[in-house]
């Protein structure tokens, strides 16, 4: 589903070069889920932008689905990022004028699905992440994990055959990362890939494979001990 191949981003600061990724070479399988976890400055976030369509490489070529992404016109990364990736952030990324709902049904009304597929699509992501009751309910109304579970549904309703998920729990305490785990272990065993970038070791363990990544090249790659 994902390869990169001698994927490789540079940036130059000054007069110094800077390689973010250097040569990192990567494939994740449909199905599986994934973590990418590194310190700060890693390269991680980088290697996110570019699974995720937001940048492409300098060297190197990356497909997803087959799809050669270096290719690809702005518009058609912006297509292939509206239809096939489901986002989750740490910030959330809501908008606070709009209900959950409407935040979940904001992405398939730029899809162009009619009315009643939106609202059947909001109502089963919103029923998966179990807060039906709070459809009308504005972010400002919410707790830090319910906006995170509003976040969950909008990159679900969509459908998208990755879910990426960038620090997802890096917002929250103990009890609600817990909570927000357990949501994306049904979403795995639904049979949805998911690539998961963080620091935290603890949650980085709870996918199926670690995929380490120092100074922009990665490290090691093994498998995990499901908790």
């Amino acid at each position: 589903m994902i390869d990169l191949n001698n994927v490789t981003k540079v940036y130059t600061i000054g007069d110094e070069i800077v390689y973010a990724l250097d040569h990192v070479s990567l494939h994740i399988y449909p199905g599986e889920f994934v973590s990418i976890i590194g310190p700060s400055g890693s390269g991680k976030s980088t290697q996110m932008n570019i699974i995720g369509c937001l940048d492409i490489c300098d060297y190197g070529e990356y497909t997803l689905d087959d799809i050669p992404i270096e290719d690809y016109s702005e518009n058609q990364l912006a297509q292939v990022r509206n239809k096939k990736i489901g986002f989750v952030f740490q910030s959330f990324n809501l908008i606070d004028k709009l209900t959950a709902a409407e935040n979940i049904e904001l992405p398939l009304i730029y899809q162009g699905l009619n009315k009643k597929e939106r609202r059947e699509r909001v109502e089963a992501a919103m029923e998966r992440v179990d807060l039906i009751n709070r459809a009308q309910h504005y972010p400002t109304e919410l707790s830090g994990g319910q906006q995170q579970r509003v976040a969950i549904a909008r990159a679900i309703a969509s459908k998208p055959s990755l879910i990426l998920a960038d620090e997802p729990t890096g917002n929250l305490d103990s009890k609600t990362t817990r909570e927000i785990m357990d949501i994306f272990h049904e979403l795995h065993k639904a049979g949805n890939t998911i690539v998961l970038i963080t620091h935290d070791s603890g949650v980085a363990h709870e996918a199926s494979r670690m995929i380490h990544i120092k100074d922009g090249k990665i490290a090691e790659v093994d498998d995990a001990t499901i908790i």
